[in-house]
């Protein structure tokens, strides 16, 4: 092996390092309202339906977004456009510590949706670029980490900020660490040489002619009947995921009778489980395909199984009056929600062109933050209406077999040019 081939990968790999880094403070920013969200509801005087909204104000916009920032990770490149992202969202973050309004609030969680879109899809470019197939779901998966990383340690350590320096500080603080994360990842990320996607990739490194390339556009993608089983699949996954992720303190402090300080800590359970369910579900996946699966089968593996595993774990919640029980089962549940999560974005660079690969991931993650947007509006609906959360749970099951179901049944063979 060359001095090249050893040195190559320590430098992708460092990317990668970087990108969860990226994923920590990104999820940090979004996790920020929900463990504030009793105190600030209190300050501002709302409801829970009206909380609800608040808590999707990113989602909507974020969901949307993913579209155009899909083809333009694809046309501009993951390190300028990651760039961008994370200095704006940091800017949008910090300014939030200041706000004194409802509305003003809502606006800047509107635009925090929109600046956060390029961040995923950045990390599946890079991850395409520097891994060859067989090995990319591995690092695609240790990215979607970071975001599991930061729901696990956000109970504990913003409510440790609230605490001491009031949700305002808290928010300012997140904010200047994602500044520090855009000028490092300004200085050191760089595109493949041609000669390490020769190693990366060897024969496989076949670029699409670039007229094939001119003549494929990001509409393309939606005649496709499989992106539309990816669109549903991924957001009945998304649904629950969010609900854990936007009303789980709050589920702990009123239905559970926690603390503020017991929620930070015990809030946290669930989420170090989903930092070992994304790893083993990239783990499986890849192992699947070194056994003779075809990627998207392998893919699928995790993806179906985690999706039915966490159905059967949400559901009996409803009917339990048993505190260790319940956070037992929230945490299985959250386990196995996030083995697909990796895997979902690997699989979008396992179906799409190589041309398409952000378009088509950001397509998919389009869907799954419509049901993401969805979770905490009609999560607040639910709860002024009947007051607890057991109809939640319920909903969060069906969908996840409707996810199950989408990409089990009807998600079959890559893209081609014939499709």
């Amino acid at each position: 092996m060359t001095t090249q081939q050893k040195i190559k990968p320590k430098l992708r790999w460092g990317f990668i390092i970087l990108l969860v880094i990226g994923a920590i403070v990104n999820y940090l920013d979004r996790s920020n309202l929900s463990i504030a969200n009793t105190t600030i509801a209190q300050e501002f005087g709302l409801s829970q339906t009206q909380m609800g909204f608040l808590l999707s104000a990113f989602l909507w916009p974020y969901a949307l977004a993913n579209l155009p920032a899909g083809w333009l990770v694809d046309k501009f490149g993951p390190k300028k456009m990651f760039s961008w992202a994370s200095g704006l969202w940091s800017i949008v973050t910090i300014i939030c510590g200041f706000l004194n309004s409802y509305s003003m609030f809502y606006a800047m969680r509107v635009v925090l949706g929109v600046v956060e879109s390029p961040f995923f899809t950045s990390g599946l470019k890079t991850t395409q670029t520097w891994f060859s197939k067989e090995e990319r779901g591995v690092p695609v998966s240790i990215i979607n980490t970071g975001s599991q990383i930061a729901n696990a340690i956000a109970p504990p350590l913003l409510t440790i900020l609230m605490l001491t320096m009031s949700w305002r500080g808290m928010f300012i603080i997140i904010g200047v660490f994602g500044l520090l994360v855009m000028l490092v990842w300004l200085k050191i990320y760089r595109d493949p040489t041609p000669q390490e996607l020769l190693i990366i990739k060897g024969d496989n490194n076949q670029e699409e002619p670039k007229t094939k390339q001119a003549q494929s556009s990001w509409g393309d993608l939606l005649k496709q009947k499989m992106t539309w089983f990816m669109i549903l699949g991924n957001f009945g996954i998304m649904f629950t995921i969010w609900v854990y992720l936007t009303w789980l303190p709050s589920y702990l402090e009123k239905e559970q009778g926690f603390t503020l300080k017991q929620m930070g800590w015990i809030a946290s359970i669930p989420f170090f489980c989903g930092i070992i369910g994304v790893i083993l579900g990239g783990i499986i996946s890849d192992y699947a395909i070194r056994r003779g699966f075809k990627p998207i089968n392998a893919r699928k593996i995790p993806i179906v199984g985690g999706a039915i595993i966490a159905a059967a774990s949400v559901a009996p919640i409803a009917f339990i009056d048993n505190t260790v029980l319940s956070i037992v089962l929230l945490s299985v549940g959250y386990f196995a929600s996030q083995l697909p999560s990796g895997v979902i974005w690997t699989l979008a660079a396992d179906v799409a062109p190589s041309h398409q690969v952000g378009s088509l991931g950001a397509i998919q993650n389009f869907g799954g933050f419509l049901g993401a947007a969805m979770a905490p509006i009609i999560t607040g609906i639910i709860l002024d209406i009947t007051g607890s959360f057991g109809y939640v749970f319920i909903l969060g099951a069906c969908l996840l077999i409707l996810g199950a179901i989408s990409y089990g049944i009807f998600l079959k063979k890559p893209i081609t040019k014939e499709d």
